[in-house]
C-alpha cells in the first residue's frame, strides 16, 4: 500500500474536539463514579489513552485482545478471543472501547460475553468509529466519535496489515474488491 495514496477522512484536530465532546457526555453520565475502561487491542489504543484522559472520575484500565481480521482489509467474520482475561466486573460501571463498529460482530460477542460472565452496576459501549453500512447485527454503540461510510480506514489505530496505527488522522484507501 502506498501511503502516499491515502485521503484524510478526519483530522487530528476533529478526532480530539470530538473526543472531548464524548468524554462530557460520559462525565455527565458517570458523575464522578468508579469506572472500568475494558480497551480492545489493538486498535483502540489510542481513542481509549485519549478518551481516559478526559473523563473526571476514577477510571481503571483493562485490555482484551480480540481478532476478526485475516489481515489486509478483509474480515473473517468471526471474533476470536486472544486474550479476554479480566478482573471482576460485578458491580462495576464498564466502558467498553472500541476503535470500529462495522459488522457488530465483536460489539456483540463483547456485550454477550458480558452478560454471561459479569452483573455489571452499567455496562456501555463507546466506539470511535460507527460503520452502519456494514452492519450485520442488531447492536448499537452507547456513544460514537463519527459516522462513516463503508470505506477501509487506516490511522488513528486502526491499521493495515498491522502498519500505520501510529498516523494522528484517519485516512482512507478505496475498498479492494
Amino acid at each position: 500500500m502506498d501511503i502516499n495514496s491515502l485521503k484524510v477522512l478526519f483530522t487530528e484536530e476533529e478526532i480530539q474536539n470530538r473526543i472531548k465532546e464524548l468524554a462530557d457526555e460520559m462525565n455527565n453520565f458517570y458523575r464522578g463514579e468508579e469506572v472500568y475502561s475494558v480497551c480492545v487491542l489493538k486498535g483502540a489504543v489510542m481513542f481509549a489513552t485519549d478518551l481516559v484522559k478526559s473523563l473526571n472520575m476514577p477510571v481503571k484500565m483493562e485490555f482484551i485482545r480480540l481478532s476478526s481480521y485475516n489481515g489486509g482489509t478483509t474480515t473473517s467474520g468471526k471474533v476470536n478471543a486472544v486474550d479476554i482475561s479480566l478482573p471482576d466486573l460485578n458491580g462495576k460501571n464498564v466502558l467498553i472501547i472500541e476503535d470500529i463498529v462495522d459488522t457488530g460482530l465483536t460489539a456483540k460477542f463483547l456485550l454477550d460475553f458480558m452478560n454471561c460472565n459479569f452483573h455489571t452496576k452499567s455496562t456501555k459501549f463507546c466506539s470511535l468509529l460507527d460503520k452502519k453500512t456494514a452492519r450485520v447485527t442488531d447492536v448499537e454503540p452507547d456513544y460514537y466519535g463519527f459516522e462513516v461510510d463503508d470505506k477501509f480506514l487506516i490511522g488513528y489505530g486502526l491499521d493495515y496489515d498491522g502498519y500505520y496505527r501510529n498516523l494522528k488522522f484517519i485516512g482512507y484507501i478505496e475498498k479492494q474488491v
